[in-house]
């Protein structure tokens, strides 16, 4: 059922611009934080020793509990605010960024903060409830998608990290905690919540169970799972590809996958604005085919130049593409209260999504010392989501 809202006004007021502005700030900074082990990852598997599928699981536990913890994060937005919940967690992520200097010498100790680091992933789900209460329903695809743009976060970190670690192996994690402890104090005074936006008196469970039976809200879900999950994955594991199947360097490893990053970010407005002229699902079904056809290309090994890059930038391209007109989606058939809510579980299962590719990419590597099954995966599932959202998604 569609539930845009008639009675917002079509200006959009000065404050909605500011919220929308700070708000994708935190997130790229939390981003950035989120994925900081990343980056970082080549060097914890040479001095700790790790497997292909332990450096994998290092750097997917982070995403795998910042997934998860936005469905609480989501429905305690829809409750408390953003005002409230932004600043929050934002300070509170400076805990495991500073525990990430004494634990980087213990793999145990990595898995143990990088759970916490999961925290930092989480703000998703504050910031697409705030800024959908701000914006009419005809600007609110183009906004959520610029928001989501924060998730250039991910490129920061892969392309910053390892350059200031050059300047001391615990330099990254002090600057990026400065910049979260600043960062928190703006926000508790510029991010305001909309007046009047509905505020939900039912208990968390409640309205979790509410969106939770919602069936767009998993049919959502799923084509999330495969956009955004795509981007995580590679956000997590491109550096890691890169170089140990085309033997790059960490530093330029990590540049490129910075560049797979910042064209993902460059295209998920285009998604949004896309999706306020077109049916969000008619967008979304084109990006996954895109990125259906080029995974193809991509796992039969072709040089890094020009077959390569060009495969991969394509691919980002759609993936970004697909992110943007998915959430544009959530904000049409969502009811306004529970917009956080069902923010919370889609954003989950994006997170998910690129939670277990990671794993996947390394176990068949150790295996099979190849990437093209993994390669052929992504194709079928974006290939599934593009039937899917084409055939199913156009009448929602």
């Amino acid at each position: 059922m569609k539930t845009d809202d008639t009675a917002a006004p079509a200006a959009v007021p000065t404050a909605a611009y500011r919220n929308l502005v700070v708000a994708t700030v935190g997130f790229t900074l939390t981003f950035w934080a989120w994925n900081l082990v990343s980056p970082l990852g080549g060097d914890y598997r040479e001095r700790l020793g790790l497997s292909s599928f332990q450096q994998s699981l290092l750097v997917a536990v982070p995403v795998l509990v910042g997934s998860l913890g936005r469905i609480p994060v989501g429905a305690l937005t829809d409750r408390y605010g953003a005002k409230l919940m932004f600043p929050a967690v934002s300070a509170l992520t400076i805990v495991p960024v500073l525990l990430l200097i004494p634990a980087r010498d213990s793999y145990g100790a990595m898995l143990a903060v990088g759970f916490l680091l999961g925290l930092g992933g989480t703000t998703f789900a504050i910031g697409v409830p705030l800024v959908n209460s701000w914006f009419p329903p005809a600007k609110r695809g183009f906004a959520i998608g610029v928001f989501g743009m924060g998730m250039g976060g991910v490129a920061l970190s892969g392309y910053f990290t390892p350059r200031i670690a050059e300047h001391g192996a615990t330099l990254p994690f002090l600057v990026v905690a400065v910049a979260l402890a600043v960062y928190a104090v703006l926000a508790a005074l510029l991010i305001t919540d909309r007046p009047g936006r509905p505020v939900p008196s039912a208990s968390l469970g409640r309205r979790l169970g509410q969106a939770g039976r919602l069936r767009v809200t998993w049919e959502l879900s799923v084509l999330y799972a495969i956009g955004f999950g795509g981007i995580v994955a590679f956000g997590v594991y491109l550096p890691t590809y890169l170089k140990s199947w085309y033997e790059l360097s960490p530093t330029d490893a990590g540049t490129k996958a910075a560049g797979f990053a910042l064209v993902t970010v460059a295209f998920r407005p285009v998604g949004g604005w896309l999706s306020d002229r077109v049916h969000p699902a008619l967008v979304t079904a084109g990006a996954l085919g895109v990125v259906a056809l080029l995974a193809i290309v991509q796992a039969f090994d072709p040089p890094l130049y020009p077959g390569g890059t060009v495969a991969l930038l394509v691919m980002a391209a759609g993936l970004g593409t697909a992110s943007g007109s998915v959430f544009a989606l959530v904000a049409q058939v969502t009811p306004p209260a529970q917009v956080g809510s069902a923010t919370g579980i889609v954003g989950a299962m994006g997170g998910l999504g690129g939670f277990v590719p990671p794993l996947v990419m390394g176990a068949i590597y150790s295996a099979k010392d190849s990437y093209s099954i993994g390669f052929m995966l992504l194709s079928d599932l974006a290939l599934a989501g593009c039937v899917y959202a084409y055939g199913r998604m156009r009448t929602s």
